[in-house]
């Protein structure tokens, strides 16, 4: 199982959304979620949600690591505005890139 790793930290087990119907679902219907969610977008849509997340774009640095763009928590039913530069989301439960501290500027990899 992949791992988010920040600075040699573990953060969370990393699935990844690599087909587009696995992209299209993403986390709808889910009462929670477990890790992190990762998935090649540059914007993301939480209607269909019945929880809010954490969403966070970012740029990829190298094979397996990223640059952290921009971090925020999402409602059920919003759109995020894209970022033009990104390439992948992370997605997670609200409250868990505070909780690690995730801010834009992070590398984060998966490994």
């Amino acid at each position: 199982m992949p791992w988010l790793v920040r600075n040699g930290d573990v953060l969370a087990s990393v699935e990844t959304a690599d087909t587009r119907a696995a992209r299209r679902r993403g986390l709808l219907g889910r009462d929670r979620v477990d890790g992190v969610l990762r998935l090649r977008a540059r914007s993301v849509h939480t209607f269909g949600m019945r929880v809010p997340i954490d969403v966070a774009t970012c740029i990829p640095q190298g094979r397996d690591g990223y640059r952290v763009v921009r971090v925020l928590t999402m409602p059920p039913r919003r759109v995020s505005r894209p970022a033009w530069r990104a390439r992948v989301v992370l997605e997670a439960e609200a409250g868990s890139f505070r909780r690690w501290d995730v801010r834009p500027g992070d590398k984060l990899e998966v490994r």
